[in-house]
């Protein structure tokens, strides 16, 4: 073994208590973040809608329905919402990523079928300012 990947204590692959003490510090700082991020979300009032980056639909999350979400091209996703959370309950998209996203509920959240241009994000609005759509 080289003297380049051998450390100071002469034992390869061994870790040091600086080492230790730098990962424990990132870990710590990632917690701090994450739960940073957690605190500062709130529930959302509306699913908004976007094909192709242009908003279509906001649809309130405190009405049940379903909805079903058609880009030009024919790609389907089946939009359910109940219990004040939204979720991609089917898609046309070969690989269903959208699906797999769950139900959402916080401001932020997103499910996101590049397939078939859609995204879902779920955002705070007042019921003036929200997009509607015709019945």
């Amino acid at each position: 073994m080289s003297e380049t990947q051998e450390n100071k204590t002469g034992k390869a692959g061994v870790l040091r208590r600086s080492d230790i003490i730098l990962i424990a510090a990132a870990l710590i700082a990632a917690s701090i973040i994450g739960l940073a991020f957690k605190l500062n979300s709130k529930p959302g009032t509306y699913a908004e809608v976007r094909i192709n980056g242009e908003v279509i639909a906001d649809f309130p999350l405190d009405k049940a329905a379903s909805y079903l979400i058609e880009n030009d091209e024919g790609g389907t996703n089946l939009l359910i919402i109940e219990d004040g959370k939204a979720r991609v309950e089917e898609a046309s998209c070969p690989d269903g990523i959208c699906v797999q996203a769950g139900k959402l509920s916080m401001t932020g959240q997103s499910a996101v079928c590049l397939p078939n241009r859609v995204i879902v994000e779920i955002v705070e609005k007042s019921s003036a300012d929200a997009v509607s759509v015709p019945q």
